[in-house]
């Protein structure tokens, strides 16, 4: 299995919101990919830019980032033949790898725009380097920028940021020095193209936590009621387990509980509530076992929830 390293910039409506399309405010202007072996080594790359086709003026926030002009981009061919070349080039059997996940994402909403079927249509297992690099050197998952990653692992800054290949470049440099079992261990998911049937649903063991992404509801109170969502596991056992606190939100979209597991203690369940293209909704569970002290906190989120209800009650009284 190959891995692709890749990067996108794009371009978007330089009037604000008022004049982008909806659909894709985000219009890709050029791709650069580099290819790895299976060693990590590198075997090949990819670097074009790209016609547009909705947005014909270069936003003045882009120009000043990536340094180019529309005539640039003009004499370029479209995106539909670029990406065509790009996914043949990317050969059978691969994996992305992109730093941070919104690359992927936009890559796939152009893709949409385009009609282009075929390329990316279900949720598909990726490397989110930028995450994985946090892991690795700090043990936490804060987001930070490619310079500064560069700069941590002592990488000669001979090219300018933020044109894609170069991005795409350091990102594979990078990804090359993250310790093996932590990229192994800990890939991700990208469910731009939700799953649509309990039969697609996804159930992720890593580690230290369980994964779980659902099929389509109509609505998050649908979701909140299905026993195969709303049951307290523990990750370990994979049984359900004694609540200790039932299911709280504080923001309609993010819900908490709390169970005790016998043999693995405290263990939290955590659940987001996601809009799918179609305006359905969709589940991502996570469960992990927390310290005493993490359980302490979150049963008194689930008291002060308790109390802001109760008080907004009150006022509509």
């Amino acid at each position: 299995m190959d891995y692709i390293v890749f990067d996108l910039e794009w371009n978007q409506s330089p009037y604000g919101k008022r004049t982008e399309v909806k659909e894709i405010p985000f219009e890709i202007i050029e791709i650069g990919a580099v290819k790895l072996n299976e060693k990590k080594e590198v075997v090949s790359s990819f670097n074009r830019l790209i016609k547009p086709q909705i947005y014909n003026e270069i936003h003045s926030i882009t120009k000043e980032i990536i340094h180019i002009e529309i005539s640039d981009l003009l004499k370029e061919e479209s995106f539909e033949n670029v990406i065509k070349d790009f996914f043949a080039w990317c050969g059978d059997d691969y994996r992305f790898a992109t730093w941070g996940n919104m690359d992927l994402i936009e890559l796939q909403r152009n893709l949409d725009y385009y009609a282009m079927d075929g390329y990316i249509d279900n949720p598909i297992v990726f490397y989110d380097v930028q995450k994985l690099f946090a892991m690795c050197y700090y043990e936490d998952r804060v987001s930070r920028t490619l310079e500064f990653a560069v700069d941590v692992v002592k990488l000669d800054k001979t090219e300018e940021f933020h044109r894609a290949y170069v991005d795409a470049k350091y990102t594979a440099e990078i990804f090359k020095m993250l310790d093996h079992d932590i990229v192994d261990n800990y890939y991700s998911i990208d469910c731009f193209h939700n799953p649509k049937t309990k039969e697609e649903e996804i159930h992720l063991y890593y580690e230290t936590y369980y994964k779980f992404i659902s099929r389509e509801f109509e609505s998050k109170e649908a979701i909140m009621e299905s026993k195969d969502i709303n049951g307290i596991i523990c990750h370990t056992c994979n049984q359900r387990i004694a609540k200790k606190i039932r299911w709280f939100t504080t923001n309609s979209k993010t819900y908490y509980s709390l169970g005790y597991c016998k043999k693995h203690g405290y263990i939290k369940n955590k659940i987001r509530i996601k809009k799918a293209t179609n305006n359905n909704v969709y589940a991502v569970k996570v469960v992990k076992a927390v310290n005493e002290e993490d359980a302490g906190l979150l049963m008194k989120r689930y008291t002060e929830a308790k109390l802001r209800k109760k008080e907004k009650r009150l006022k509509v009284i």
